[in-house]
């Protein structure tokens, strides 16, 4: 079921050919192959930026290719790229990387600081594409502890749809940069054999592609709807649309953050919706072996990756994009992607849920409150920018 055009920024395309990448020691080294293969222009879009050495080696091939002439554009998050150190700063500008900031934070805007870029994009001579939920930063990719490394994906893009991407880069990139906003030409989207793409995104208070196209989605689900974020605090319409195909007798699993995450809180605060779930039949997991990061929708043949996890926070206040997949062979290695990482999740289960303890409800309560202050602070309207 394809939705009416004029709801979204851009169509459908096909003609595509779109590669499922798992966890950074799969992506970051094709990325960086990319990098190292760039003859006209790389763009880069990223929230999380911090030094290490994955940052060392990105940096490195940047500067590289600067130096065979190829034009670097790199748009970093301020707040994300608050652990990027100076003198990695200062190599990027030395060795003739365009570095623009994101909303650069300033006391005198108060709740507009909230307000941040949290996609994750590469574009390599207008004609691959790499979008994923990962940042550059040692997390993805542990040197010392690769056991450790955040559970994430990505995907290589090859087609028409890359076209959308760079018209999606170039628009905030021209907002945001100091420099002259022209550059390669975007090319005119071709067609041809291949999987059919879409490229979605959300841009805080006001469009809200994501949530809505996954909204369409699972309330047109015939067999499965299977979900995984790493932030699970969601809105009433999600949970209502989730409960709702549960009742229609559709597979519908979430596969969430277990005992590993960098933001406790977040996790606690999201388990209180749990019971509510599970009594309509929501099957959920919580993965084990390390700290889910990686952000999927799973319904029938059509998938959905990129840097949105779903939750409000980050569909209110943040810009994301997904790249969304129509396509039975893509959705076949998602669906084994997504087994894999179940045989490696605890499911939760209603009676015993029931049963746990004071404490856990106690932290349930609590953050649940605060969710529910923060959440009074995304219904501010008017907030602007500058």
């Amino acid at each position: 079921m394809l939705e009416s055009a004029p709801k979204y920024q851009f169509p459908w395309r096909a003609g595509n050919r779109f590669e499922l990448l798992i966890d950074g020691s799969s992506f970051f080294p094709r990325m960086l192959e990319a990098v190292e293969q760039a003859a006209r222009f790389i763009w880069i879009e990223i929230y999380l930026f911090e030094s290490g050495e994955v940052t060392a080696r990105v940096i490195d091939a940047l500067t590289r290719a600067v130096r065979r002439g190829v034009e670097v554009r790199l748009l970093a998050d301020d707040y994300g790229a608050f652990k990027l150190a100076a003198q990695d700063r200062e190599r990027l500008r030395a060795g003739g990387v365009q570095l623009a900031l994101y909303n650069p934070l300033r006391y005198h805007k108060w709740m507009a600081n909230l307000f941040r870029d949290h996609r994750k994009l590469l574009i390599i001579d207008g004609e691959v594409a790499f979008v994923t939920g990962a940042g550059i930063t040692d997390d993805f990719a542990d040197p010392d502890y690769p056991q450790r490394s955040w559970r994430e994906n990505a995907v290589r893009i090859v087609g028409p749809v890359v076209r959308d991407w760079q018209q999606l880069f170039l628009r905030v990139w021209t907002q945001n940069a100091a420099l002259p906003a022209g550059g390669p030409p975007v090319p005119e989207a071709g067609a041809g054999e291949g999987m059919l793409g879409r490229v979605v995104s959300s841009r805080r208070l006001g469009q809200q592609e994501i949530r809505r196209s996954f909204l369409n989605r699972v309330q047109g689900a015939a067999s499965r709807a299977w979900f995984s974020t790493a932030y699970f605090v969601p809105s009433r319409n999600v949970l209502r649309a989730l409960q709702r195909a549960a009742a229609r007798g559709v597979d519908v699993r979430l596969l969430l953050p277990g005992p590993y995450t960098d933001h406790p809180a977040v996790r606690h605060a999201g388990r209180r919706f749990y019971s509510r779930l599970l009594r309509h039949g929501v099957r959920i997991y919580e993965y084990q072996p390390r700290f889910l990061h990686a952000k999927s929708v799973l319904c029938d043949h059509w998938t959905s990756i990129g840097s949105s996890n779903l939750d409000r926070w980050n569909l209110r206040w943040n810009l994301e994009a997904n790249q969304e997949v129509d396509d039975a062979g893509f959705a076949a290695q998602v669906q084994a992607m997504f087994e894999r990482d179940f045989a490696d999740s605890l499911e939760i289960r209603y009676p015993e849920w029931r049963r746990r303890g004071l404490r856990e409800r106690l932290r349930e309560h609590l953050w649940g409150r605060v969710d529910m202050l923060l959440e009074s602070l995304g219904r501010v309207r008017g907030v602007r920018m500058d």
